[in-house]
C-alpha cells in the first residue's frame, strides 16, 4: 500500500487518539505537505522536534493498529464489498452469484 494512503488511513482511524499539539503537526505534513521548517515555524518549535513528534505519531498510529486490526478490517471488509458489487453486475447463473454472495455477507457478517 502507498505510504501516504497508509498513513491517512491510519490517521483516519487512530488520529483522535493523538494529542492535539501532535494532530496538528501530524496534518501540516501528511495533508498540507509542509516542511519540517515550515511546521517548526508555524508551531514555534525547533525542526528536530517537528521530525520526533512525526516520528512518535507514525509509531502510536503503528502501535494502535498492530493491537485492534481496524485499517485491515476495514480494507479487508471494502475489498469484499467490491466482491459482491462485481457479482451482481456480473453475467452467469443468478443462483450460483446469489450463493457466493451470501457467502461473502456471512464472512463479513462474521466479522464484525
Amino acid at each position: 500500500m502507498d505510504k501516504i494512503l497508509e498513513q491517512s488511513l491510519l490517521y483516519d482511524f487512530y488520529g483522535e487518539l493523538l494529542s492535539e499539539h501532535r494532530r496538528k503537526i501530524y496534518e501540516a505534513s501528511l495533508f498540507e505537505d509542509l516542511s519540517l521548517g515550515e511546521i517548526a515555524e508555524s508551531e514555534g518549535i525547533s525542526r528536530q522536534a517537528v521530525h520526533d513528534a512525526l516520528r512518535h505519531c507514525d509509531k502510536a498510529l503503528n502501535e494502535y493498529e498492530s493491537k485492534l486490526h481496524l485499517v485491515e478490517r476495514f480494507l479487508k471488509m471494502k475489498g469484499e464489498i467490491e466482491e459482491i458489487k462485481k457479482l451482481s453486475v456480473s453475467e452467469g447463473d443468478d443462483e450460483t452469484k446469489l450463493r457466493q454472495i451470501s457467502r461473502i455477507a456471512d464472512t463479513i457478517i462474521g466479522e464484525l
